[in-house]
């Protein structure tokens, strides 16, 4: 019997089920996303990885699998299977999410052809960690104030074209507000709209415990300051800007993109122009204050906001918890919103998004757009896979019928 093929199999069937039902509370949540993002979002690979390894044991190491690893070989295999086909079925469930928030004649009013632009990009799953992209150029490290790396963005458009006046997208990375760059994150989704003649600017931003907040959201605003000033240089349109980020990027777009012109949070540039048109936050975090009074929110301002972060006690200095709050900044005049997140996510409970999807629904006149993606853990869109390919082409139609909309 081959220990070793017993042990693997028991290891990727461990794996698998922690992908298709995590720990979500306490101490295992954060282990519990560190396994299973990558197990749900590669799990064509693994599958492929597993059967090769069984039909190597039964054949060219000519072993004699114990009963024990064939059972967790079928087990492991059927887990996965169950991964990817909720994967595969991720295209319908955001078709329909765009559908019921922005309308059934979105389609209308943009040049896309239907469901053919949901598909999977040949080579997409194949080569994961792939990010080239053809027919762009890549501005790095422009100074948008003063300051070192941390005060640079990127700026991706099309190659050898002349742009004037094209819609631009600001991509805010994450990385719980201490660690990350805009080297790291929001790339599938910034190279596609590139490709598709949109200017992408992407921004780092100092980093706590080193700069406590809200030093972060002050350099976010003053990237978008910088976008209005200057990005018509670039080819790009100052009127029209949308802002994305995932997980603390998600939490700072959103604010952003709710707090134009607070002082608090643009000191000494309080006139400049810090309005976004649109935005498109992913897993994003938008209860700082323990509004919600969920669990996972308080432990969170608590445990890692309070002395990480902010190097403030929340019990002394709630209120500026609850300002740094997406979900306390919604007002009637937000701008419109592409909320998505993953059922499954167990860094940033599901129960934010939907508390801030209830919020803007009932407090703004802006579109209100909402996926909640089953079986998505957080980070899901790092690299490509089935679901984040999809989530992609969705978020270029919304942004591409957000651009339409806007032009009439």
């Amino acid at each position: 019997m081959s220990a070793g093929f017993t042990r693997r199999q028991l290891t990727l069937a461990a794996l698998a089920f922690n992908a298709v039902r995590p720990q979500r509370r306490g101490w295992s949540a954060l282990p519990s996303f560190a396994l299973g993002w990558p197990t749900s979002e590669l799990a064509p690979h693994l599958l492929g990885a597993a059967a090769l390894d069984t039909a190597a044991e039964l054949t060219v190491r000519r072993g004699k699998p114990s009963r024990l690893g064939l059972v967790a070989a079928a087990a492991a295999a059927g887990l996965l299977t169950h991964t990817i086909a909720g994967a595969r079925r991720t295209g319908t469930q955001l078709d329909e999410a765009l559908r019921e928030g922005i309308g059934d004649g979105y389609l209308d009013e943009i040049d896309l052809p239907g469901p053919i632009d949901l598909r999977l990009p040949r080579g997409s799953v194949v080569r994961p960690f792939n990010f080239r992209a053809r027919d762009i150029e890549v501005l790095r490290n422009v100074p948008y104030t003063e300051g070192g790396r941390r005060a640079h963005l990127d700026i991706r458009r099309p190659k050898d074209r002349d742009l004037s006046k094209a819609p631009v997208l600001i991509q805010i990375h994450g990385g719980g507000w201490t660690i990350g760059n805009k080297e790291q994150q929001g790339l599938l989704l910034m190279n596609r709209m590139a490709q598709q003649g949109w200017v992408c600017v992407s921004a780092n931003y100092r980093l706590a415990p080193k700069h406590r907040f809200p030093a972060q959201i002050v350099d976010v605003k003053r990237a978008i300051a910088w976008v209005h000033e200057n990005i018509a240089d670039y080819g790009g349109d100052p009127s029209y800007v949308v802002i994305t980020g995932g997980s603390a990027g998600g939490h700072l777009a959103s604010l952003a993109a709710l707090t134009p012109g607070l002082a608090d949070y643009q000191p000494d540039f309080e006139d400049s122009d810090t309005s976004v048109s649109g935005c498109v936050p992913f897993y994003g975090v938008y209860d700082l204050g323990g509004i919600t009074e969920h669990r996972s929110a308080v432990d969170m301002r608590d445990r890692f906001l309070g002395p990480r972060v902010f190097g403030k006690d929340p019990r002394t200095h709630l209120d500026h918890f609850v300002q740094a709050s997406p979900l306390a900044q919604v007002g009637e005049h937000a701008p419109d919103f592409f909320v998505i997140h993953g059922s499954n996510d167990t860094v940033v409970s599901v129960k934010q998004a939907r508390a801030f999807v209830t919020a803007l629904r009932e407090k703004s006149d802006a579109s209100v757009t909402y996926a909640e993606l089953p079986g998505a853990q957080h980070a899901f869109d790092v690299f490509s896979s089935i679901r984040s390919q999809h989530t992609i082409a969705a978020v270029q139609r919304w942004l591409q019928w957000h651009r339409a909309r806007n032009q009439n």
